[in-house]
């Protein structure tokens, strides 16, 4: 298994030696909120401790050897701050091993321990080719720094911390993670301090815990960015479009005035007379013969036509009507007769002479849709 996760931490930085998908055009993204961006990290594994004692004892420093390496784990949480900038707190640890045993048999002991770091990221992927949520592998070096404490001795110790994080889309949610890190504690924490040569200054003059982890990311809320509008675009369109607006007002205009002037200048009396005579309808509430929902409203585009009427002195024609859903065909015959009655008293109220004015009843119909718009009486000059 330790050798697996090796394997696969190495094939992850030999990637950066590709190209990871076509170039993309970069833009600027808006800001989100400070809720959106967050995300989780779960993984496992594979420590190996480079203690201070090691100087001068011509131990093996390969990673892979027992006495020296024991399996992890490791959780947490952060926060991308803009594409290429992003904060997270990692704790990480469980099992480890010193490189000597008490008994000095040279084959180790386990060793409890965690780390608890902050780490700045840096999603170069982002940061050169532009921000694409879309983007198959983003690498992210990392540094920090934070402190750790081995249970198993009880000793604390501050560190630094750099890596690098290899994060593979599965999905907009959820990342494969290949990562490589190093710690490098101030003090010794392993517990193994019997060989250690103050003078020395080099590479194991401190606790060192170098580990390879794979594990998921997930993404919590908003994980994308929202590409910035182009504002003058927008201002483009929008004047584009005001000007076609301002174009058709003027040509509006024109056309007003064109028509008043005909009616000015050439004087069309019969054909103002025609719009203004149009049929004029009055409504009818349902089994009513003498209101409505505009019965009012309704007469007075009848006393426009019944003027005209009473000026020319001609025949006006009242047609009364109901709706054929309601009522049986003989009430619907009656209601549609006393309809017209009652609209041609209102004309003859309005000038216009009695025996100008005929009604007829036309019962029940279904004309018109809604069905209540049949109930209604119609006025027209003949």
């Amino acid at each position: 298994m330790k050798k697996l996760l090796m394997v696969l931490a190495l094939v992850s930085v030999s990637f950066s030696a590709m190209a990871q998908d076509d170039p993309t055009l970069k833009y600027s993204v808006a800001t989100n909120s400070f809720w959106s961006n967050w995300f989780i990290q779960v993984g496992a594994q594979w420590n190996a401790w480079y203690s201070a004692e090691e100087h001068g004892a011509g131990l093996d420093r390969s990673p892979l050897k027992d006495f020296r390496s024991n399996p992890g784990a490791a959780i947490a949480i952060g926060k991308w701050f803009t594409p290429g900038l992003g904060l997270r707190t990692k704790l990480a640890g469980i099992w480890g091993k010193s490189v000597r045993a008490v008994n000095g048999d040279g084959k180790g002991f386990f060793n409890k321990y965690w780390v608890l770091n902050e780490h700045a990221l840096f999603n170069v992927s982002n940061m050169l080719l532009g921000y694409n949520p879309d983007r198959v592998w983003n690498f992210i070096p990392f540094a920090g720094a934070g402190f750790g404490r081995s249970m198993t001795h009880n000793r604390y110790g501050m560190d630094l911390s750099v890596g690098l994080l290899n994060e593979f889309r599965l999905s907009r949610k959820v990342f494969l993670n290949l990562e490589l890190g190093w710690n490098r504690f101030e003090t010794d924490i392993d517990g193994m301090d019997l060989f250690l040569d103050p003078a020395n200054r080099g590479w194991d003059s401190h606790d060192n815990n170098l580990y390879a982890e794979i594990g998921l990311t997930f993404n919590l809320g908003k994980g994308t960015w929202d590409k910035v509008p182009d504002v003058a675009a927008i201002k483009a369109l929008h004047q584009a479009e005001l000007d076609d607006l301002n174009n058709r007002l003027s040509d509006a205009n024109a056309e007003i005035d064109r028509l008043n002037n005909l009616i000015k200048n050439h004087q069309c009396p019969k054909a103002v007379d025609e719009i203004i005579g149009a049929p004029a309808t009055v409504y009818f509430y349902c089994n009513k013969t003498n209101s409505g929902p505009s019965y009012s409203r309704d007469l007075v585009d009848v006393r426009a036509l019944a003027k005209i009427a009473a000026d020319k002195n001609t025949n006006v024609l009242v047609t009364g009507y109901a709706d054929s859903a309601t009522g049986n065909p003989e009430h619907n015959q009656w209601l549609s007769d006393e309809r017209a009655k009652t609209v041609a008293e209102e004309v003859i109220g309005m000038g216009v002479n009695r025996d100008k004015v005929t009604t007829v009843g036309k019962g029940g119909v279904d004309i018109l849709s809604p069905f209540e718009l049949n109930r209604r009486a119609v006025v027209e000059i003949r």
